[in-house]
């Protein structure tokens, strides 16, 4: 069986690799690098970035922890940005070593739809090659919203594309938009010298977050003095010949050498020759697909950003292993969205998983809450990383619908609930469990206990 992917992203790549394992002859298309915007300006190179700013953190706060540091510790911004490039560039290697060893085809160039069975491509040097395929996965991910009205131009208005790649560290950056790209950039650019002025239209920073998580990561942002304005949006924005000055609706007018605009992005199906074979999409131009993620046409499959799901990169990688099993081996395997954590990466981390409280309450669900402040944890003291705290949202039958952590690792420590919730667990059955002591994941068991007021280390 052959199958062609058209895309080399998170979603394309572990598509291809699973349904070569499973037997298939496999094709990837692939315009720019395998990997996709998560691991060549997205994921990967902002958690290098982060994590070169956490060491200069550590070392700040060294003295907290009775090791003596002469001199001011300052960060090296090129040796930074050069150590991003080389962790990616080891990661793309990695995978295409991966196709190799499994026997996958890449093909550089940009894939159109012919049909439902064949894909013309476009190479770099303009020649063109008609690939056949029994089954096609499209999988061509996203690209930054800029709308006009910001002036984006590349230089002075960029998107993650261009701050991902900056030659030298701005002195001053206005971020429109304080979700995890917004808060993301701007903590790591704050660490590093820049001043950083988030601007976020909705109420609080983490807007897909219940307020209690975004209090927390506020609190953070103000003892880092990164400045933000929430429930505020732009009306104006002027590119000056030394920066930019953006107009807010408050009146306020923010100055800075550069505008990094972060508002969304959009499917990205250009030149990919959708109406060709007659394949739907919605209002925004993502692709439709059904629960086993086949388009409106037969054979045909969508995944990623493309569809109408959550753009991350965990999500597309399960939306291709599904789409491939119902491709090479005829299943009927039905994508679930029960469970997708969304996480934050700065210091502490902030993650959710399953239902948020705000949604719980909107939808009427009787619902209970566990909570438990990492302040109460022997572990988070020892480490002098104790602020947040673990939230645990079950309903009426003690079922785990949904949780949120912020803290120390809070980014790891997920991966317990989010079992949990996809798999119906309740809280007495996971508070039953032993967690090993002395650890951070104790908060977890403590928010479980929390739920039936049983909290041990609790005093509120």
């Amino acid at each position: 069986m052959k199958l062609v992917v058209i895309g080399g992203g998170p979603g394309g790549y572990v598509a291809a690799v699973q349904a070569a394992i499973l037997g298939a002859d496999v094709t990837v298309i692939e315009k720019k690098y395998v990997g996709g915007t998560c691991l060549n300006v997205g994921c990967i190179p902002t958690k290098a970035l982060l994590a070169c700013s956490d060491v200069l953190e550590v070392v700040k706060d060294a003295s907290k922890f009775g090791v003596e540091i002469e001199g001011e510790p300052k960060a090296d911004f090129d040796f930074i940005m050069k150590r991003k490039n080389k962790v990616v560039d080891q990661l793309v290697k990695g995978i295409e070593a991966i196709f190799k060893y499994r026997g996958v085809k890449s093909i550089k160039g940009s894939g159109k739809l012919l049909n439902s069975r064949e894909v013309e491509v476009t190479k770099e040097d303009g020649s063109k090659e008609v690939v056949k395929a029994d089954k096609i996965i499209l999988a061509t991910g996203s690209v930054p919203v800029a709308p006009k009205f910001f002036k984006y131009d590349g230089k002075k208005v960029i998107t993650s594309d261009e701050v991902l790649n900056l030659s030298k560290l701005p002195k001053s950056m206005i971020i429109v938009g304080g979700g995890p790209i917004g808060c993301e950039i701007g903590y790591f650019l704050n660490s590093m010298g820049t001043e950083v002025k988030v601007v976020e239209m909705l109420p609080h920073l983490a807007p897909l977050e219940d307020e209690d998580v975004a209090k927390q990561l506020q609190r953070v942002f103000k003892r880092k003095k990164i400045k933000y304005f929430v429930g505020d949006g732009i009306s104006n924005v002027e590119v000056k010949e030394d920066g930019v000055a953006a107009t807010l609706k408050s009146g306020k007018i923010l100055e800075a050498e550069t505008m990094l605009v972060a508002v969304g992005r959009r499917a990205y199906t250009d030149g990919l020759g959708l109406e060709n074979p007659g394949i739907k999409t919605d209002e925004k131009g993502r692709i439709i697909v059904n629960e086993y993620l086949e388009t409106s046409v037969e054979g045909v499959y969508a995944i990623g950003d493309l569809v109408p799901s959550a753009a991350l990169a965990h999500v597309a990688s399960r939306e291709g292993v599904v789409a491939v099993e119902n491709a090479v081996l005829d299943k009927k395997k039905k994508m679930s969205y029960k469970a997708v954590p969304g996480c934050i990466f700065v210091e502490p981390e902030v993650v959710s998983v399953g239902i948020r409280e705000s949604e719980a309450k909107a939808k009427g669900i009787d619902y209970k809450i566990g909570k438990f402040d990492f302040r109460g944890l022997g572990k988070a003291q020892a480490m002098g990383k104790f602020q947040g705290f673990v939230k645990v949202i079950t309903d009426e039958k003690d079922v785990i619908i949904g949780a949120a952590i912020v803290g120390e690792r809070a980014t790891d420590m997920i991966g317990e609930l989010t079992v949990a919730c996809e798999l119906g667990l309740t809280a007495q059955q996971l508070g039953e469990v032993i967690h090993p002591h002395p650890t951070l994941g104790e908060g977890i068991m403590e928010a479980l206990h929390d739920v039936h007021n049983q909290c041990v280390h609790s005093i509120s």
